[in-house]
């Protein structure tokens, strides 16, 4: 018989994987631009669709999503993040925040939260959860959304990414 997972070992080390997933796959896209002679700025505005938000806002959002799902499931107020980054410099240093906050937690902290209550506002109005359903059925899925989605307007614009550099390799 297996032990189950705790609550933190299934948040924050995913969180923080794909955090720093997510700054590598954003150098890689730094990089190709260079090589390519553009201005790497210029896919921070990319996305799939029209009506959609660029990676820039993908990078922000999953940054959020990671620091917030953590500090809801600890019961704590997260840090609040300026969305002021315009360059690529300004994403890795957001997310380096993110994985520094993350880091805080002990383990103590967010154990035992699967019944914590947790309520979510949004501009769509406000959402209760346990922390279980919290952690399963939004930050994860949110997390990891934002997160390909980045991933997906990098391979879009030609940045040659594959499986594993999402994935990543801890």
């Amino acid at each position: 018989m297996t032990a189950p997972i705790s609550m933190y070992a299934a948040s924050v080390p995913a969180f923080m994987r794909a955090l720093r997933n997510l700054r590598e796959v954003l150098q890689r896209g730094e990089a190709h631009a260079i090589e390519r002679g553009f201005e790497p700025v210029v896919l921070l505005q990319a996305r799939l669709a029209p009506d959609m938000r660029p990676l820039l806002n993908q990078v922000q959002m999953a940054t959020d999503t990671a620091k917030n799902g953590a500090a809801r499931l600890a019961g704590v107020e997260a840090p609040v993040f300026v969305d002021d980054e315009s360059d690529f410099a300004g994403l890795y240093a957001r997310i380096d925040r993110a994985i520094a906050y993350l880091r805080e937690f002990a383990p103590a902290q967010i154990d035992g939260s699967e019944t914590r209550p947790v309520l979510l506002r949004t501009p769509r109005g406000e959402h209760s959860f346990e922390g279980l359903g919290y952690l399963t059925g939004f930050a994860l899925p949110n997390l990891y959304f934002h997160v390909t989605t980045a991933y997906a307007v990098l391979r879009h614009n030609g940045v040659p990414l594959g499986k594993l550099d999402y994935l990543g390799r801890s």
